[in-house]
């Protein structure tokens, strides 16, 4: 008896896969460790989404050192119950919702010409939709795959999910997508500086614009409701997430409901992202090689997307400061992505850099704000063509 309970204890180890050692799935897990672990340095130690790579480094952690706590085949485990959050497609609308109450489309609205931005970095999107239907992805897949490139996590996860949830292998391509959709968002300020600099001449780069004209309330009261009217009916597919960005936003600009812009921007929100990133890494096991290559095919995806969504915001900027005589800095079309407001932090900085007097924040948040409607409408798109 005493032999058995010791043989139970071990075969119950963080080092056995269902009672039995095998040595690729162990490998694998310890490559999930090591990645899991880099997430939480870049977080804690470079700053890189804090908020988002804490929770998604320790659900990777946590469910590759013991898979128990996420088991699909049973439909059991403490982080299975929270994915239910995602399956049901219920945390990355109330991520949206509480993205609009922090939200201000009050640069947008001074200056429309920045969708044109935002709907430029969206091509990112198609690019790599492409290019994953090239590697020997499915339609499904490549469209879950491609919008990485609209930078934005929450899309990401909500259309991945819509598109390959119960397929084959499914969930693990879900969790690789979300995982290095937000890997790459957090690295937005080492990935476009470069690519920005390589677009613009130095003179471009020190062009200063002047401020646009002031937004009156009634306009920013009408701005979501007309959203959701137009958009929704033209791309229903998108309703979830253009709805609740848009009631987030309507709430904070009513100004009359000031309990529940707070509830939206902070506790709804936060304790939603902590559910949120578990959710995601707690799905990131590798058990197979092809698993492992699909991971490497999406990183190197995902780094296709962000620099094709960045180089097209960006020659777009070009475009417009050649109509403008050189009204408009081209650097914000990087902006166009929708990391709000890391993106439009980036050009600022790199403004800062080329001339100290450019402040270029608010104009780039037009661009950057324009992009989270535009990543959710593209998300609208595919699904409406390929779900």
């Amino acid at each position: 008896m005493l032999g058995d309970l010791i043989k139970n204890f071990i075969n119950q180890m963080g080092f056995f896969t269902e009672g039995s050692f095998e040595v690729l799935p162990f490998l694998l897990r310890l490559v999930m460790i090591l990645v899991a672990c880099v997430l939480i340095y870049l977080a804690i130690a470079k700053g890189f989404e804090p908020y988002l790579l804490i929770p998604i480094g320790i659900g990777m952690l946590l469910v590759n050192l013991a898979p128990g706590l996420y088991n699909v085949e049973h439909q059991e485990g403490l982080f299975y119950q929270f994915h239910q959050g995602i399956s049901l497609e219920i945390f990355p609308p109330l991520i949206f919702l509480g993205i609009g109450a922090t939200t201000d489309f009050g640069p947008l609205l001074s200056r429309p010409s920045s969708l044109l931005l935002g709907a430029a970095a969206q091509f990112g999107i198609f690019l790599t939709f492409f290019g994953a239907f090239f590697l020997g992805f499915n339609a499904l897949e490549a469209a879950a795959i491609g919008i990485i490139g609209g930078a934005d996590g929450p899309t990401a996860i909500f259309l991945s999910n819509k598109m390959l949830a119960g397929a084959d292998g499914g969930e693990m391509l879900c969790a690789s997508i979300a995982v290095v959709a937000y890997s790459y968002m957090a690295l937005v300020p080492v990935i476009q500086p470069p690519i920005i600099k390589w677009l613009t001449t130095k003179e471009e780069r020190q062009i200063k614009m002047v401020q646009a004209r002031e937004v009156s309330k009634r306009e920013k009261i009408l701005f979501p409701i007309v959203v959701m009217i137009v958009v929704i009916m033209l791309i229903p597919s998108c309703a979830a997430l253009i709805g609740m960005l848009m009631l987030g936003n309507l709430i904070k600009e009513s100004g009359v409901v000031p309990n529940l812009v707070d509830a939206a921007a902070k506790t709804i929100m936060y304790a939603v992202t902590i559910l949120l990133g578990l959710s995601v890494g707690a799905t990131a096991i590798l058990t197979d090689g092809a698993q492992a290559a699909n991971f490497v095919y999406i990183l190197l995806l995902g780094m296709l997307a962000f620099g094709a969504a960045t180089a097209a915001g960006v020659l777009v900027g070009k475009l417009m400061c050649k109509l403008t005589g050189g009204k408009v800095n081209p650097m914000i079309g990087a902006a166009g992505v929708s990391a709000v407001p890391m993106a439009a932090r980036v050009v600022h900085k790199i403004g800062m850099e080329e001339d100290k007097s450019n402040y270029l924040l608010m104009h780039a948040m037009g661009p950057n704000v324009a992009g989270v409607i535009g990543s959710a409408v593209a998300a609208g798109l595919l699904l409406s063509i390929f779900g």
